[in-house]
């Protein structure tokens, strides 16, 4: 025989208080005295009481979701990112509806919807696609994370910083030539500035380097075959040199080192690998590569803070809205590794 389900009557009854204060239990405890609070969390354990979730949503509308957005999971550093997020469920209690964009704005805008629909209380937005303006435009708190943000909060790494650390290491690694390559980024996305902050060492610094500009896909067929004309340019134009790269991102950082090794059969001392995230990709290749490592548990962390503090300002009118949209910037930690001795 199935236990009968605990009601707010049955709650009631137990305590002798009227529903209306379990129900403000419930939805609304800061106007139940912490007394009291104690006494209904005592029956709620007495008597075995299960929430009902749904009914509770219904009531109060609060679904406590989030919707995520992000281009791919082929990527490491999305899938790594996209883990640290979930796992702020123990401490802030959101759960999460994740979709993957792939680049195409028309199932984006599709998804969005889709998430609207289920109520959710907030989007963390890490796909390109869509602009700033038009994501501010959907009136719901938002967060993105490295991509253009103009109109809205984001969480983002110091990239130009994160470009100057990379040349850097190159450059003490004893390089002849310093390159980079990545994609052909705005100006107004953040990996631009690791582009700036490569060059503007090198040129600082009177080193000679290389600024490769290249679209090298969103799949590891078409990864592995871009980079791998990438690396025979390199081979064919600065063969008498020592040679320092630093790459988009580890994923790809960890394709040029095997296409390398499946060449020489190890990383000769002529090549000097650095890539960006401090994902799995390069903590597990087979010669550990050093990375510019983005700080993705916080990251994640203020990512939650800054989206709960704009779900909070919508559900408190009394509390003045933000006037302007807050982004944060976090400082990338070099972490050297066996691609840069």
């Amino acid at each position: 025989m199935s236990k009968k389900q605990v009601t707010f009557a049955d709650i009631a009854a137990y305590t002798h208080f009227s529903k209306t204060t379990i129900s403000r239990y419930f939805n609304n405890p800061d106007s139940v005295t912490l007394e009291n609070q104690e006494k209904i969390a005592n029956a709620l354990e007495v008597l075995d009481y299960k929430e009902n979730k749904l009914a509770r949503v219904m009531a109060n509308g609060n679904t406590e979701m989030v919707g995520v957005i992000i281009p791919n999971l082929y990527m490491h550093y999305y899938s790594d990112i996209l883990d640290h997020i979930i796992s702020t469920y123990e401490e802030y209690g959101y759960k999460f509806i994740v979709f993957a964009g792939n680049n195409d704005a028309d199932v984006e805008r599709k998804y969005i919807n889709e998430l609207l629909a289920y109520k959710t209380e907030g989007f963390i937005i890490l796909s390109h696609t869509l602009s700033s303006k038009e994501l501010f435009d959907y009136n719901i708190p938002i967060v993105t994370i490295e991509r253009e943000d103009e109109y809205v909060c984001s969480v983002n790494t110091d990239n130009y910083m994160g470009g100057t650390q990379a040349a850097t290491v190159l450059a003490k690694s004893g390089c002849d030539i310093l390159i980079h390559a990545n994609s052909d980024v705005s100006k107004y996305v953040p990996a631009y500035g690791r582009i700036r902050g490569f060059k503007e060492f090198c040129e600082t610094n009177n080193f000679e380097h290389y600024i490769m500009i290249k679209d090298f896909g969103a799949s590891f067929e078409k990864n592995y075959a871009e980079i791998t004309k990438f690396f025979n340019e390199i081979e064919e134009t600065y063969s008498n040199k020592k040679i320092g790269i630093f790459m988009p991102n580890d994923t790809h950082a960890n394709i040029l080192l095997n296409i390398i090794i499946k060449k020489y059969g190890t990383l000769p001392e002529k090549y000097k690998i650095v890539g960006f995230d401090n994902s799995p990709a390069s903590r597990e290749a087979v010669i550990p590569i050093t990375t510019v490592g983005q700080q993705i548990h916080k990251i994640a962390e203020e990512t939650m803070k800054l989206l709960i503090m704009q779900i909070d300002e919508r559900k408190n009118p009394r509390q003045k809205p933000l006037t302007e949209p807050i982004h944060k910037i976090l400082t990338p930690i070099l972490i050297r590794r066996e691609t840069t001795k």
